[in-house]
C-alpha cells in the first residue's frame, strides 16, 4: 500500500515498521527443559514489549516500537511450537545432547561445554549448540576418542 494512504511520515518510516523475519534453522529444534523455559520467557518478554508499544498514542511511534517485539513474538512462538524437549542423557558412555564434555585441543587447550539447543547456546557460558561443528564432531564419540575438526584434533577427556 502506498504511504499516501497511510498515516506514515514517509516511506522510510514505513520501512522501519516492517522487519524481515528472524532466520530459523532447518535443524531439529532440540531443547533442554531449561531451554524450553527460556523460549517461553522470551516469548513473554516480546509479548509485554508489544503490548507496551501498542499502548502508545502516536501511530508512527507505535509502529516503530512494535516492529521488533512483533518479529520476536513470531520467532519465539515458532520455536516454542517446534521445540522437542530432550531429557538428560542416562548414560555417559558416548557424547549426546545434554552432556557436558571436556576435551583437549591439539594445541594443549582444555575446554568444557554442555551441548544444548540452538537458542540456549552461549559459548561464553560454556554451552554450545548441538548443530555447532564442535558438537557435531563430538556426538556419538566416547572418552579417549580423538575427533577431527577441520585441520584440528580434539581428544575427549570426560563426559558427564
Amino acid at each position: 500500500m502506498s504511504v499516501a494512504f497511510a498515516k506514515e511520515e514517509s516511506a522510510e518510516a514505513a520501512s522501519e515498521t516492517i522487519l524481515p523475519a528472524r532466520p530459523i534453522s532447518d535443524r531439529i529444534n532440540l531443547v533442554t527443559e531449561a531451554g524450553l523455559q527460556m523460549l517461553h520467557d522470551e516469548l513473554g518478554r516480546a509479548r509485554q514489549a508489544l503490548e507496551a508499544a501498542n499502548a502508545l498514542e502516536d501511530v508512527n511511534e507505535r509502529r516503530r516500537q512494535s516492529a521488533v517485539p512483533a518479529r520476536d513474538m513470531r520467532y519465539y512462538a515458532e520455536r516454542v511450537h517446534t521445540a522437542r524437549v530432550t531429557p538428560s542423557p542416562t548414560s555417559s558412555d558416548v557424547v549426546a545432547f545434554g552432556h557436558i564434555v571436556t576435551f583437549e585441543r591439539d594445541d594443549g587447550r582444555t575446554q568444557t561445554f554442555r551441548i544444548v539447543g540452538e537458542d540456549e547456546a552461549n559459548p561464553s557460558q560454556a554451552s554450545i549448540s548441538h548443530s555447532s561443528p564442535v558438537a557435531i564432531a563430538l556426538i556419538g564419540k566416547a572418552v579417549g576418542d580423538v575427533v577431527q575438526l577441520g585441520q584440528r584434533e580434539l581428544e575427549i577427556l570426560s563426559i558427564s
